[in-house]
């Protein structure tokens, strides 16, 4: 697996690093098709929100060249982007100034199931419950233990997802991606001021969806609501849009609305 670290082949890191100790920093994973990286504006926008939040310094044109460069020699595949805020000593305090440490993985193109995206899935309902941390909330932070401990949940194949809520019980996103309903014809997704990733699919998905007059709505979900829905799809940046079938004892069907929309996003993520 062909690994880059700070724009140079390697595949050792200083233990030292503040991403191992605390899991200050960020990261990225991009689809990768024919040597170019997908979604890479939306991938860099949101690395460069999350750094100015997090006070982690970044050259965001060092890093464009890098990925650019990286996608080129694998070709096919993901790239996962890591950015952490360096090196420090012992002790929660930031080094200052920080030198911030950049690791580029390369991994094959996921093997998701072609029926994942043309008759839908089934989502597990996960326990583990998000906590409502607003000043990270919307990051793609390297603290996942939640989805960690999410994802071990479950083993049974026939769910290829998860839903996960918040600790009062709103439906918030899957274990690894976001989730969109359709109600009434409108498109609606949760708001992630409290916890959650704001994924580049998901602003995709809410971009097209004002270009094409789409109605839609970023707010509060109840889990009532949700099952109450017409329509439920996922989105994610490696696998475009999956229709949700079932949750459970509940039943959706794959409606017009989720179709037309993989229509629009399907291409970006290599489908």
């Amino acid at each position: 697996m062909l690994t880059w670290v700070d724009g140079r082949p390697a595949e050792l890191l200083s233990v030292r690093d503040r991403g191992l100790a605390y899991g200050d920093g960020l990261f990225e994973t991009i689809a990768v098709r024919s040597g170019e990286p997908r979604l890479l504006e939306r991938h860099l926008t949101r690395l460069a929100g999350g750094c100015a939040r997090l006070s982690i310094p970044l050259e965001l044109e060092q890093v464009r060249a890098e990925l650019l460069a990286f996608a080129a020699a694998i070709g096919e595949g993901v790239a996962k982007l890591i950015l952490t805020r360096g090196d420090g000593l012992r002790g929660y305090a930031p080094p200052m100034p920080a030198q911030p440490r950049r690791i580029l993985q390369a991994a094959p193109v996921p093997a998701y199931p072609a029926a994942n995206t043309c008759e839908g899935v089934r989502l597990y309902p996960c326990s583990t419950r998000l906590a409502e941390q607003p000043l990270l909330a919307g990051l793609k932070h390297l603290n996942r233990l939640e989805q960690v401990m999410a994802r071990a949940e479950w083993s049974d194949a026939a769910c290829a997802e998860g839903l996960m809520r918040d600790t009062q019980g709103r439906v918030v996103e899957g274990v690894y991606s976001n989730l969109f309903l359709v109600s009434n014809g409108l498109l609606i997704t949760p708001a992630l001021t409290r916890c959650g990733v704001a994924g580049v699919m998901r602003a995709e998905l809410l971009a097209c969806a004002a270009e094409q007059d789409v109605p839609h709505e970023v707010r509060d979900v109840s889990f009532d609501e949700l099952l109450a829905a017409d329509e439920v799809l996922l989105c994610n940046s490696q696998y475009g849009i999956w229709p949700v079938r079932a949750l459970a004892a509940h039943d959706w069907p794959v409606g017009p609305l989720t179709r037309k929309l993989q229509g629009f996003v399907g291409h970006l993520a290599g489908c």
